[in-house]
């Protein structure tokens, strides 16, 4: 049996959206919204499994962004504070902060840097390696449930539209 006989292809949410904007709004093309609000909805439901699988495993999702950097570094699993700031996409401050409250909690420790005397390296501690794959595992569990109507196949194609989609928009950052 394949996902499409056990998906229900009933009219969804976004299809009364579509058809009210397309009668009120005949004169636009809302075609767009067929595609775009399926991708705001399914992230507004990564957004709660990863929450979800973050706080059962004790993190918040700036914890976990900051832990698994550090974790796809590989060992020794170190970044400077300036590499961290590029991977999550955060303020030098924010990092620092960041690196505060995960260095209190003894997920992190700072090093000196031996490149740079007045530099540091942020290291995951085996307390923060072990929190980090435990809350990845938990978020991977969720991710094959929100992908479960999809097969291999269907997976793979909507990866590689999505990847179009997005690729001129990671082409500016």
């Amino acid at each position: 049996m394949n996902a499409e006989s056990t998906v229900d292809h009933s009219v969804d949410e976004v299809d009364r959206i579509v058809a009210a904007w397309r009668r009120e709004r005949a004169d636009l093309d809302v075609a767009p919204l067929e595609v775009l609000s399926r991708v705001t909805r399914l992230a507004r439901h990564l957004d709660r499994a990863r929450a979800a699988a973050f706080t059962e495993h004790g993190l918040e999702v700036w914890e976990f962004d900051v832990l698994a950097a550090l974790r796809r570094a590989g060992a020794p699993y170190e970044l400077s504070p300036g590499q961290l700031v590029t991977q999550t996409l955060v303020t030098s401050g924010t990092m620092t902060n960041r690196v505060d409250r995960l260095a209190t909690r003894g997920l992190v420790e700072r090093l000196p840097d031996p490149r740079d005397r007045r530099g540091v390296i942020v290291r995951l501690t085996a307390a923060g390696r072990s929190a980090v794959d435990d809350a990845f595992a938990g978020l991977l569990a969720r991710e094959h449930v929100l992908l479960a109507g999809l097969d291999d196949t269907q997976r793979a194609a909507l990866s590689d539209l999505l990847q179009r989609l997005v690729a001129p928009f990671d082409a500016q950052a």
